[in-house]
């Protein structure tokens, strides 16, 4: 694979206040992105105590558009995308024909016949080919990538609605989880949607690119009080992983399926065919070789991702990720494993580095929000 030299690398419209700001900087999925700030463990329990900031500018976005869009949607991906109102957003798979992910996106009802699927950075260009593809026969459908329409900012944590509330018009407090709404945000034209990747409370805000980092820097100035700190993707990855958030590219991709994934939640079972819906249904019915689990080592160690899992001296699967954990202080991870060893309490050995610890297998996810009295 060509390796991108720093010129080469995508950049946000954030880039240069990111340096700046004096974050340490990363190549990820072609992109030249911050991996942290002050410090992924600090920024980690700032998100979940107070708010945390992240640039995810570089994550797509597809619309997807025509009397048709709903058809191809409900064929192209696994939840049941005729369930949102306009207004709605739900998490859902692109899935191929055998039902693998093509890629995971969330879904948004932007009007009756239009929609917009954010899908990861690394996906974009094989996302828009295999919808392009699928929708060739599919009547009044078309495809646009517009992710140089939009910079897109997370505001995450318990206090991220106090941070945000001032800086707009749009009643966040009433905003449902998966829910957006139209309006200003620090007098900027954005959206603003009840969603994250962290596990906690919180809002994605998409802007034009060329107001990002006035919206950055008056979201950082209105949550000062909060304790509000700039995060990167070191803090998102401990984050979302602690909530079992799964990740293209080492939890799920081409080879796994939602069934395998344990992700069984955003298919749409009651949906007419849709791509790979018969794989999946023998799946539910006839059970999995191998489940994705949640593991938490026992004795020191941190297991990374490719590291062998053991089940005596057999290999019963491998680790995708894996980390200790800032907020709840464990060594956790997500493996694929034998559908024998899936149950929790099930004991199992990690290859750390040649040795092998002793893990055992927990509920997902590893941490969850309190439940409050806000949506």
């Amino acid at each position: 694979m060509e390796q991108l030299t720093p010129a080469r690398l995508k950049k946000t419209p954030l880039n240069a206040r990111h340096r700046a700001s004096g974050a340490r900087m990363v190549s990820y999925a072609g992109w030249d992105m911050p991996l942290a700030y002050a410090g992924i463990a600090d920024e980690h329990l700032a998100v979940r105590t107070r708010a945390g900031l992240f640039d995810v500018s570089h994550m797509g976005e597809i619309e997807v558009a025509g009397k048709d869009a709903l058809a191809a949607l409900q064929r192209l991906t696994c939840n049941d995308v005729s369930a949102l109102r306009v207004g709605n957003a739900q998490y859902s798979g692109i899935l191929t024909l055998s039902g693998t992910f093509v890629d995971d996106v969330v879904v948004y009802r932007l009007g009756p016949e239009h929609y917009l699927l954010v899908v990861n950075a690394g996906r974009v260009g094989a996302d828009y080919d295999w919808i392009a593809s699928q929708i060739k026969d599919a009547g009044d459908v078309v495809v646009v990538d517009v992710s140089s329409r939009y910079a897109l900012l997370a505001v995450q944590g318990p206090l991220a609605p106090d941070v945000v509330q001032p800086l707009t018009g749009v009643d966040l407090h009433g905003l449902a989880a998966y829910a957006f709404a139209h309006g200003e945000v620090a007098n900027v034209r954005a959206t603003v949607s009840r969603t994250g990747y962290t596990g906690e409370d919180g809002f994605e805000i998409f802007v034009p690119p060329q107001s990002a980092d006035r919206v950055w820097q008056a979201i950082l100035a209105s949550g000062e009080p909060a304790g509000i700190m700039p995060a990167g993707l070191g803090a998102r990855d401990t984050l979302r992983l602690e909530a079992a958030m799964r990740l293209y590219g080492n939890d799920i991709d081409e080879t796994t399926t939602p069934v395998e994934a344990g992700l069984g939640w955003i298919v749409g079972w009651q949906k007419p065919e849709f791509n790979g819906s018969q794989a999946l249904r023998d799946q539910r019915e006839r059970g999995v070789s191998r489940k994705l689990i949640g593991f938490e080592l026992l004795e020191p160690g941190i297991a990374r991702p490719g590291h062998g899992v053991y089940a005596g001296a057999t290999k019963a699967g491998t680790v995708t990720s894996a980390t200790q954990t800032p907020f709840l202080k464990k060594a956790i991870g997500l493996a694929y494993v034998t559908s024998d060893c899936a149950a929790p309490s099930t004991q199992l050995d990690i290859d750390v580095r040649g040795r092998r610890a002793r893990a055992q297998v927990v509920r997902l996810p590893f941490y969850k929000r309190a439940p409050s009295a806000r949506p």
